[in-house]
């Protein structure tokens, strides 16, 4: 299949043999996309890069990023700018705010937050803008070329699908999103044959985890404290990653790395 501008990193990723190749572009995309904003470019001095911070912001995780990354300036100019955005749009929040009717009845239920469903107007304005993130949204954009790419590979070139058969496997959240694609982008026979191959990765790879993890924990038994540790030092993080997704072990992405 001809190589293009998604079908090379997907490669690598699956090449890279991570516990999750997704994970592997995600976090790729991410540091891109740090270093983009805050990196020796200065692209946050650029109108449109600022114009896009301005509007979107960060979320929790990609604000530690910020910080991390060590570019002090370059973060206050983009917190600058989007906070006086933001508080253009949060005075104009308050100032159109209509509290609901009280009622006996609702002051004596306990209180039982649904953050996927607020009821004011204010609580779903700022769900919108604490899940709105410039770094997100860059890996996002990608994300589902990525997918499509994935499918694209498999179909048509034998030594991606070799590269899918013989991996690691994949996080749950990304397993999860390729069941959903598969059922989009697959035919019935296609279909016959990718689940079985997938589910037998996902059972191996996963007992596999167990299997090192539980190594991990015996070796603190006095009993093995001579015997080798094998693959399982790592697997507390490679468990994790497995489970949520992610490199919970990273050192900080910091300026010129």
């Amino acid at each position: 299949m001809k190589e293009s501008i998604h079908t090379i990193p997907l490669t690598d990723a699956f090449k890279a043999e991570d516990e999750c190749p997704f994970c592997y572009l995600e976090r790729e995309a991410e540091q891109h996309a740090i270093s983009f904003a805050l990196g020796s470019g200065a692209s946050y001095m650029e109108d449109d890069v600022r114009a896009e911070t301005d509007a979107m912001g960060f979320c929790r995780h990609h604000y530690k990023m910020m910080y991390d990354y060590g570019n002090r300036l370059g973060s206050g100019l983009i917190l600058s700018t989007h906070l006086k955005k933001l508080n253009q749009e949060l005075a104009a929040q308050m100032d159109l705010f209509a509290p609901g009717k009280s009622s006996v009845f609702k002051r004596m239920q306990k209180t039982s937050l649904d953050k996927q469903g607020r009821e004011t107007a204010i609580g779903q304005w700022i769900d919108e803008k604490t899940h709105s993130c410039y770094v997100c949204d860059h890996f996002k954009a990608n994300y589902n070329r990525y997918l499509d790419t994935f499918f694209d590979l498999y179909k048509k070139d034998e030594e991606f699908a070799r590269l899918f058969r013989e991996g690691k496997g994949f996080c749950l959240p990304h397993f999860a999103d390729l069941v959903e694609t598969a059922e989009k982008k697959l035919n019935d026979k296609q279909k016959a044959e990718f689940y079985p191959a997938l589910f037998k990765i996902m059972k191996e790879n996963y007992q596999r985890l167990q299997e090192e993890v539980t190594w991990f924990t015996d070796k603190f038994d006095y009993r093995n404290k001579d015997k080798d540790w094998g693959n399982s030092k790592d697997s507390i993080q490679r468990c994790m990653q497995k489970l949520g997704g992610g490199y919970p072990a990273d050192e900080p992405f910091t300026e010129g790395l």
